[in-house]
Parts: structure tokens; sequence; C-alpha cells
């Protein structure tokens, strides 16, 4: 559908008059809402779908939180503010956005409260051996890198991987809970409702917007300000062709309908800046279970590129944006274990020589790769990337095997990082920094926490954290 800007004074008038609206219920969008009702807005929240959910929906439900939050202390962590920023920046990197980056750290203990308020229920025990959401209801689990290489001598190491209980996949809990919050905080929502223009004053603000349902228009003037919280654009090929081709060979885009980048496009038309067009999070769980950490991930020459206890998100990234998407997990029969995402073996050798040859490395390459690596293992070391134990082993144990992570034929999942420019607060800036009055955003349509260096939960808590500081500055103006 066509996105566009019009001229406010185009219309006759407006058919109604709320403080805020929102554009988008997924997690961002209801945070959006409740923090503006919380404020004392009269908020009217629109969504493409039949309900409420999108991608938050069907996420594993993990939010990043951190800085000795109530979970972290009743599994026995300890953590603060100031460890949880340093890994946050050393695993971001650059580009990253310090000032939302030191306001998320120092607020995420109140922040897991107000999730906890807003009827999200965690279960107070520890999972070890999970990146992500757990296999079962329980609370905590590291998704990160924060306990491996670099990371780990950088930042005191915590699980911040907060899951609400609910065994598997727990992003219909979380969203179940926000949308039942929303329908009882008294904001009101339209399903089945686009939002096909923006209307903006002659002064520059953005005042309203014109709704379509079923074929009718409806033309709703917001005197707070409209917030965008539509998803971000890993659906729309022309886009990704535009800013990052490569993300079009992963075989799963973990998307909803809406990210199709109508959102992004829309705060475009209004004159917003975007910022990190080009990054994207990539993920390449071969080695769940962590068993599989043991193994050496190896590109289409034959050599380690990165630990491979890494968090698998990292993985995805060096591997896809690095090397193409050529490369294999080599293991050996003292610790292989099916991976549980359907990764197959391409191929099965005696000797790494053998198996080199089956999957087309070049002469020697695999032989030195294991060589090299073994003679270090057997000291507890690893020096070209400082993997650790337990998954610190060598390889002795034949057959060997090559567990196919090229992107032809194994899971690499994928979605998109960058999008509107925005500040602390959800304001939409324009390319030169200036707040464009009236225009909010918050979550995926806009760039937020992490535009590298991905970790699990990083999504839900930026989407949740800054659409609550969103809603509150709309309710504000």
């Amino acid at each position: 559908m066509k996105t566009e800007v019009l001229d406010a004074g185009s219309i006759a008038g407006y058919d109604e008059e709320v403080d805020v609206v929102v554009i988008g219920l997924g997690c961002a969008g209801a945070s959006v809402a409740l923090g503006a009702v919380e404020a004392g807005a009269e908020t009217l929240v629109v969504e493409r779908a039949g309900g409420g959910g999108g991608t938050s929906a069907m996420s594993g439900g993990v939010i990043y939180l951190g800085g000795g939050t109530a979970l972290q202390k009743a599994c026995g962590f300890e953590d603060t503010a100031e460890e949880m920023l340093k890994y946050l920046q050393a695993s971001i990197g650059a580009g990253r956005d310090d000032a939302k980056l030191e306001v998320y750290c120092d607020g995420t203990v109140e922040h897991f409260d107000w999730l906890v308020a807003q009827g999200i229920p965690y279960k107070e025990t520890f999972y070890y051996g999970q990146s992500g959401e757990p296999p079962t209801d329980d609370g905590l689990v590291w998704s990160g890198s924060e306990n491996v290489h670099p990371f780990r001598d950088i930042a005191r190491p915590a699980p911040r991987g907060h899951v609400a209980a609910m065994p598997g996949v727990a992003g219909p809990k979380v969203m179940s809970a926000l949308c039942k919050a929303v329908e009882a905080s008294g904001a009101r929502t339209a399903f089945n409702t686009r939002c096909s223009a923006l209307y903006r004053e002659r002064d520059g603000a953005i005042s309203g917007v014109r709704l379509e349902r079923f074929g009718e228009n409806r033309h709703v003037r917001a005197r707070g300000g409209v917030a965008i919280t539509t998803g971000g654009f890993i659906l729309n090929d022309e886009m990704l062709l535009a800013y990052r081709p490569e993300a079009r060979k992963c075989s799963l885009r973990v998307a909803a309908e809406g990210d199709d980048g109508s959102g992004i496009r829309l705060g475009m038309a209004a004159g917003a800046g975007t910022r990190h067009l080009d990054k994207v999070s990539v993920s390449l769980p071969v080695t769940q279970p962590w068993d599989l950490k043991a193994g050496l991930l190896v590109n289409a020459q034959g050599q380690r590129f990165i630990n491979e206890d890494a968090y698998y998100g990292r993985l995805g990234d060096y591997a896809l944006l690095r090397h193409d998407g050529r490369c294999w997990l080599i293991v050996d029969d003292g610790f292989y274990v099916e991976p549980e995402y359907g990764y197959d073996l391409a191929a099965v050798g005696e000797t790494p020589a053998e198996l080199g040859r089956e999957i087309g490395l070049p002469e020697g390459a695999l032989e030195s790769t294991i060589e090299v690596f073994n003679r270090h293992a057997e000291r507890g070391e690893d020096p070209l990337f400082g993997k650790r134990e337990p998954y610190l082993k060598p390889l002795l144990t034949p057959p060997f095997g090559a567990v196919d992570c090229t992107t032809e034929n194994a899971r690499y999942a994928v979605f998109t990082l960058g999008g509107l420019a925005s500040d602390i607060d959800g304001h939409i800036l324009d390319p030169e920094g200036r707040i464009i009055p009236g225009l909010y955003g918050a979550g995926r349509s806009t760039s937020g926490l992490a535009v590298g260096g991905y970790s699990s939960g990083l999504s839900l808590g930026d989407g949740t954290f800054f659409g609550r500081r969103a809603g509150r500055a709309a309710a504000r103006r």
C-alpha cells in the first residue's frame, strides 16, 4: 500500500480526535499505549491484522534485562547496570547509541518490575544449557555471549535473558499479557485497520492519520502525536536488495506479515532520518544442544573464524556476513549429538583428510586446522579464539563429520535492526538530528539498542522500554 504525508489543510476536518495514535500492536505498540495511558492520554491503537501480537508473539519471549533484577537475585546472580553497559557496548560495537544504552541499563530493574505488573509471569529458576528460550518454563537463561571470549574479560558475566513462564516459545505469553493490559487500560483498539497517510501542519508537526478499514477512510487527529511501531523490513525484498542483500539467502525470516517496512517508509515520507538500515541479526543455532560447541566451525578455506562457544547470533553474523554462509561444523564421534534444528551431516570421513576432500576444502587445510586446535586443546588452551572449557576438547575419535552450515542447506534466521532515527524518548529525528514534532517511534521500526552484536531479548527489551518512554513523551505534548 502506498504511504504518504498530506497537508492537514487538505481535508475538511477530522472524524475524531484523541491524544495519541499508535500504529501497530506488537510489544512496542502495546508499551507506547500503556505509557501514554499511564500519563493520562486518550489513546487509540490501530493494527492491520485481526488482533495484536505481531512478530513479538512469534518470538521466543526472551527480554534482555539486567542490573540486578528481582529474578536475577532470586536465581543467585549478581549484576549491576555498569557491568551490563560494559557488555552491551563491547558486543554491539561501532555505531551503537550510547545514550540509549545508558538509560536502558540504568532503568531495566524498574522495567522488569513494570513488566511483571502488566501480568507477565516469571518462574524464579535458572536454566543452563540453552541460548534463548529454554524448553522448560524456567525464567532466566544465558541469551548472549556474556560468558565467552572476549566479553567475559571485559565485563563480569551474568545471565540476562528473562523468559516468561511458558515452556518453549514464550512470545505468545508475553503478548497475551501486554494485550490484556492494553485492553484493561482503557486505550481503544482498531483491528484490520491500516494507516495509509500522516497529516502534517504548516509548521511541520504531524497532527493526525488517515486510517483505512475495509475500503473506507477515516481521519483521526492526534493532539499529542503519532507513534510508529510497525516492525522492521525483513519481508521487503526491494529494501533488502538496497541495504543488505545477503539477508535474502537466509531460509527463515523472523517476521509477522507487517514486517514489510511500511512504517519505516511512512516515517521517511515525513522527513525522518534513518540509521543502520544495513544491519541485521543472523542466527545460526547449530550448537544447540551445547555439546556441539566442542566442534570447529570452518569456512570454505578450512579455517576456523570464531570461538564456537559464542552465542548463535554471533555465529550467524560471522558465518553469513563475513564468510558468505560457506561453512561447516566439524565434529567427531566422541561428542557428536544430533542438532536440535534439523542440521544435516554434509559428509563423514574416517580421517580429517578424507572429510576435507568430501566437502571440497583445499588439500591439507582441515588437517592443519584440527592439528593446531588439538595441540593447544590438550593443554586446555585456544590461543586463536579463546574457546573455554568444557567445550575445549581435542577432536580425536573417528569417524569425523561435517555438519552442513551452508546457506543453501542450513537454517539461518534473520531480521532487520535498522530503522527510523529516534532519541531516548522516542521522538523521530530528521537527517540533521532535529525532532519532527508529533512523530514518535519504538521497536524494530526504529534503530534501537542493537545495531550489531545482537543478544536474544534485546528486541523485546528495546521495544517495551523505549515504547513506554515514547508513550509518555507523546502524552506530555
